[in-house]
């Protein structure tokens, strides 16, 4: 008896330390975690793609909080756009951290986030749009732009004259930027102006700032679609994507079977068309209308001469890869350049195969030299209008005595038979071309 005693006494006591111990587990780590989503490099399609999967994982898991380190120094406009859409749709605080920078596109994030965090030395500004790289947009562009960094900045309380000042260079804050310069401000100088509600070093004395002191937190990774998606909507690999694509298929039209150049082509074309759809810059119709911009090329190439399936087939596809693309203008320069590359490429290709000797068993290099002994075929021309008598039966061609030698000879288009009168009506080259004598001239 008294050992079954001790038993249930131990028992007892160590339900009553597992359940200790599970209480004390879950007083002490709390049932929800911040999530940090990093928008690091260039902002572009893949982006969009994290960001969506990102903040679907914080409301997922009751979040309390997102904090948006950005570290960026820009990409995108309508990139930037979507991200804030996604961003508007969450309904809990986001709090953006800028760690080291928040250029152009990366301001307007950060100003889209209900508060501003920046680490020492961080900077935020300069949001002047730019073509690709290329120089400054046009005016109406230039003004949407710089209404919508207004707009956000409004949208927290924030001085709208600083926002303006990030888009255009005319546009002077006194003591912080002069005209003709873009406006970028320090961590010192955004917090000055109420541009940052506070300088932290990390995470924890952000959420101390905040107002969620000792919250944990967990990072959003990447995933590997989010990183292919951002790859293959890069513009220099889009058109070096278009550029192989557009030659395999052209191989492929030229060419007998299906080969090689035929399964590069449609890798190609999926991971460009494959990367916009995932990212949400087209729809599946474009990939539609593209195969069908393939098709009548095909219908075109088993049919005489050049068309209304031929150039209906190229103007298709050439929609479909505009459209595709992040924006119109983007699309068009990154078809221009791949055309001109694949020419390019081709031409160098060419050459070097040929001097290789890859060629040789497609391209006929020999030459019919005398002293290879071959001889050039005798002047036929002599024998302009000259009468004589078929040997053989012309349908069209065969033989006929002219001159008092064998000569072959091709008819007009009709049958002439064996025995018959004829005479050279002219001579191409090396063919001789008869035709009856008529009866008259027979006579005559």
């Amino acid at each position: 008896m008294n050992r079954k005693i001790r038993c249930y006494f131990w028992i007892v006591c160590l339900l009553c330390g597992l359940l200790a111990s599970g209480i004390i587990a879950v007083e002490a780590a709390p049932s929800q975690r911040v999530a940090i989503v990093k928008i690091e490099g260039a902002i572009n399609p893949g982006t969009i793609s994290y960001a969506r999967h990102a903040f679907d994982m914080a409301r997922e898991n009751d979040a309390p909080a997102v904090i948006l380190e950005l570290d960026t120094p820009g990409g995108y406009i309508n990139s930037a756009e979507e991200i804030r859409r996604v961003m508007d749709e969450f309904n809990r605080p986001i709090h953006a951290f800028v760690r080291p920078n928040a250029i152009s596109a990366g301001a307007y994030l950060a100003l889209a986030a209900d508060s501003i965090y920046m680490v020492p030395g961080a900077t935020i500004g300069a949001a002047e749009p730019s073509y690709l790289g290329l120089g400054e947009v046009d005016e109406k562009s230039l003004s949407y732009w710089e209404k919508e960094m207004v707009a956000m900045a409004e949208r927290q309380g924030r001085d709208p004259g600083i926002a303006s000042a990030m888009v255009r260079r005319d546009r002077v804050v006194e003591g912080l930027s002069e005209e003709g310069d873009l406006l970028t401000l320090t961590a010192g100088e955004a917090l000055a102006v109420g541009y940052s509600e506070g300088t932290v070093e990390n995470y924890d004395a952000l959420l101390a700032e905040a107002g969620l002191p000792e919250t944990a937190w967990t990072v959003v990774e990447k995933r590997a679609v989010d990183s292919v998606v951002g790859w293959t909507t890069n513009p220099v690999v889009g058109t070096i994507l278009l550029m192989i694509g557009l030659g395999g298929l052209i191989v492929e039209i030229i060419s007998a079977g299906f080969g090689i150049a035929g399964i590069v082509s449609i890798v190609a074309f999926a991971l460009y068309f494959g990367g916009n759809i995932a990212a949400g810059m087209a729809d599946y119709w474009v990939l539609i209308l593209f195969v069908f911009g393939i098709v009548m090329l095909l219908v075109e190439a088993f049919m005489p001469g050049f068309g209304v399936f031929g150039i209906g087939g190229i103007v298709t596809m050439v929609v479909a890869i505009v459209l595709a693309a992040v924006s119109i203008q983007t699309g068009l320069v990154m078809l221009i350049v791949s055309f001109v590359l694949a020419g390019l490429f081709a031409v160098l290709a060419f050459r070097f195969f040929a001097r290789r000797g890859a060629l040789r068993h497609i391209i006929l290099s020999d030459e019919e030299k005398a002293d290879l002994g071959y001889v050039a075929p005798p002047d036929q021309k002599s024998l302009l209008g000259m009468e004589g008598v078929t040997i053989t039966a012309l349908r069209p061609s065969g033989a006929a005595l002219l001159d008092n030698r064998r000569i072959d000879v091709v008819s007009d288009g009709s049958y002439i038979p064996a025995n018959e009168p004829v005479v050279v009506q002219r001579v191409e080259g090396v063919r001789v071309i008869v035709q009856a004598l008529k009866k008259n001239e027979k006579e005559d």
